[in-house]
């Protein structure tokens, strides 16, 4: 799919596969090398870059909506926490990380406005850990009333195929 497009605005990303924050300012050439679960790979001055669905109209695609109501009492409300999360996709399968069982707990501590969620990934050795980990970070920090989220990688338990939901199962065609 590659395609050669220019940053209409300034563009949050993030360093592949570091996960590290960048900005990609305004009138800049990159290419998108790949558009998968919502989120966007490109190169740009020699590095591979992911750039979050919800940041596609910068670079002249149709971004991703997500939206959270302020509920007005200054709390975060846990079921956005998981909105948000579902919202992520893996980056080489395009099923929701909720799908495939990879978020083992979410804590919200209104008092500090910050959210903690253990994850794991499909296999410990994965190269975009910390590209998701960042993935998270990002959208979870979308909902109202968040401050800092801290994403913990776990791998106990190991991950395995029968933590996915059963939609996600015949989605990978492992349902039989």
């Amino acid at each position: 799919m590659q395609k050669m497009v220019v940053t209409q605005r300034q563009c949050p990303a993030r360093r592949v596969p570091s996960g590290e924050p960048t900005i990609i300012e305004e009138g800049q050439f990159l290419t998108i090398n790949q558009s998968l679960g919502g989120n966007y790979t490109v190169t740009f001055q020699g590095n591979m870059l992911r750039i979050d669905g919800t940041d596609a109209d910068a670079i002249g695609q149709e971004p991703e909506v997500l939206e959270f109501t302020d509920t007005g009492t200054g709390e975060i409300v846990e079921d956005q926490v998981w909105q948000a999360l579902d919202s992520i996709f893996d980056p080489e399968i395009p099923i929701s990380l909720v799908s495939l069982g990879l978020i083992y707990k979410v804590e919200v501590d209104q008092a500090s406005k910050s959210v903690r969620i253990d994850m794991t990934l499909t296999a410990p050795g994965c190269g975009m850990g910390p590209v998701l980990v960042s993935d998270v970070d990002y959208r979870v920090a979308m909902v109202p009333n968040v401050e800092t989220v801290k994403v913990e990688l776990v791998f106990d338990p190991p991950w395995s195929r029968e933590m996915m939901s059963e939609e996600a199962q015949l989605e990978a065609g492992l349902f039989f």
